[in-house]
């Protein structure tokens, strides 16, 4: 039975709220039971998400979520994390995916390399400002 078919089936509140956040992330085709490691790395990023999509005033820190995934995965995700701020929570994402960084509603653009070579706040703003800043690498390609 899909999490879609199990929606339509069960009449607990406690069992359907759980579905209906499955089904919130794109995961309505998942079988029940289906083991966890037949399941993708985006597959598996959405399923942990579902879990917090309910809560209210929770700060959430993203490492790098997108690593790994395909991109129909990057656009579920980004919803995702939209659905938690809409819901008033605190999304901080740590990012490289241009995608993600122009969905952001607050950047912190750190520079001007990597590692050694950088470390410092060459930006902090909208993405519309930060096109706008020469000395961001960022800045050329967003």
């Amino acid at each position: 039975m899909s999490v879609v078919e199990a929606l339509a089936f069960f009449d607990s509140k406690k069992i359907t709220k759980k579905l209906q956040a499955m089904e919130d992330v794109g995961l309505g085709y998942i079988t029940l039971g289906q083991a966890l490691n037949t399941l993708s790395g985006g597959e598996c990023q959405r399923l942990k998400l579902a879990n917090e999509l309910h809560k209210k005033g929770s700060i959430y820190i993203m490492d790098e979520p997108t690593t790994g995934l395909h991109m129909s995965d990057i656009t579920h995700i980004i919803e995702i994390m939209n659905r938690l701020v809409d819901k008033g929570n605190t999304v901080i994402v740590i990012e490289h995916n241009l995608d993600i960084i122009r969905n952001a509603d607050w950047i912190i653009d750190l520079g001007p390399e990597g590692g050694s070579k950088g470390g410092q706040i060459l930006f902090e703003g909208t993405p519309m400002e930060l096109k706008e800043n020469k000395a961001s690498l960022t800045a050329q390609y967003i």
